[in-house]
């Protein structure tokens, strides 16, 4: 079986973790006899210096004819001086994520055994820490109407958040199945006390639960539910939120397992799915190969279980990072007296090599 991904390696480390998570899909599909075809293409600031955009239209339509996508990271302090619509952030990453129609961000934070002392909580506090969390991503804050208009002494600001029923009805129904595979409980986060858009969507997720009797379902407000990640995240197993709240809380939930570069995403709707690590362009460490490369591999095996349904190979590349870990090699992100320092190549090397020795 052949399948075609775009490698839109970006910015900063986003080339130097890509090649390593190419490189360990290469390894699983040489074990499990399948052929991923890769093809890059221009995104974020690296876009905007060849092209004058930072999304170029043969960047989208190789997304749209490929089967996956994999993303590095875009962006930078270089590109900050530029028109918001042409940052890589707002204009690259966004009408991305809008173009492909990904509408459900699934961001696992889950503390590998090995390095349950790495989080700034104590070991006990998140040892056996498996979450996901599951963002709305093309609807709210990010994508309302926004404008300044001058009053006196100054400015005003107005920005709109916008959802549909529709919208909320589509990633709830996505959060309930994952969480019927999962641990079967689902907690919904909204500010329902003081947002008419958080009223709605409790009253839409309600509405779905009654299709999904075997999963557990609790509303918590979204400052609550901050305070709860860092007392007890353990009660967690699907967070489900909409687009703001979920970009925040995700980041601290990654927080919770020691290094943002641990933590891989998947961008799905009905189409072409997106497959990110959740850091970012990192341009202060860029070209010296101490990225870790790990959030970008384990992106790499959400693509071979949501994209591609190979769940034996997915499964692979995740037992081949748990070994790694567990025979003491680190980059310096996770770096810890005992252990082996390794570089951004060396790291993916090794967990290559893992996939396919364990075949």
């Amino acid at each position: 079986m052949r399948y075609k991904v775009a490698v839109l390696p970006g910015d900063g480390i986003g080339p130097e973790v890509t090649a390593q998570a190419t490189r360990v899909l290469a390894a699983a599909g040489r074990r499990f006899g399948y052929d991923f075809s890769f093809q890059e293409g221009l995104i974020g600031g690296a876009a905007y210096d060849a092209t004058g955009h930072p999304l170029p239209e043969d960047t989208l339509s190789l997304c749209r004819e490929s089967d996956a996508v994999l993303l590095g990271a875009v962006g930078g302090p270089r590109w900050d001086h530029l028109p918001v619509h042409l940052r890589p952030e707002a204009g690259a990453l966004l009408p991305l994520r809008k173009a492909l129609n990904v509408y459900a961000n699934l961001r696992p934070a889950r503390v590998f055994p090995a390095l349950a002392g790495a989080s700034t909580l104590k070991p006990e506090i998140v040892r056996g820490l498996d979450i996901l969390v599951v963002r709305e991503l093309t609807g709210g804050l990010y994508f309302g109407d926004k404008r300044r208009e001058d009053i006196p002494g100054g400015q005003r600001v107005v920005e709109t958040l916008v959802y549909t029923t529709e919208e909320i009805r589509r990633v709830a129904r996505r959060a309930f199945e994952l969480a019927r595979k999962r641990r079967k409980k689902l907690t919904s986060v909204d500010k329902a006390n003081v947002l008419e858009s958080s009223r709605l969507w409790r009253e839409v997720v309600t509405f779905c639960a009654g299709d999904y009797p075997d999963v557990m379902v609790n509303h918590m407000l979204v400052d609550n539910c901050a305070m709860q990640l860092v007392r007890n995240p353990k009660q967690f197993d699907v967070l489900l939120t909409e687009n703001l709240f979920g970009d925040i809380l995700s980041d601290q939930a990654a927080q919770l397992t020691g290094s943002l570069g641990m933590l891989p995403s998947a961008s799905l709707g009905d189409g072409v799915g997106l497959y990110e690590p959740i850091h970012g362009s990192a341009p202060d460490i860029a070209g010296r190969q101490i990225a870790n490369p790990i959030a970008a591999i384990l992106s790499g095996a959400l693509m071979l279980r949501y994209s591609f349904g190979l769940e034996e190979a997915a499964a692979a590349v995740e037992e081949a990072v748990t070994a790694v870990l567990d025979e003491g090699y680190r980059t310096p992100d996770i770096m810890e007296p005992g252990k082996t320092e390794v570089s951004t190549g060396e790291m993916g090397r090794l967990i290559a090599e893992r996939v396919e020795r364990n075949g």
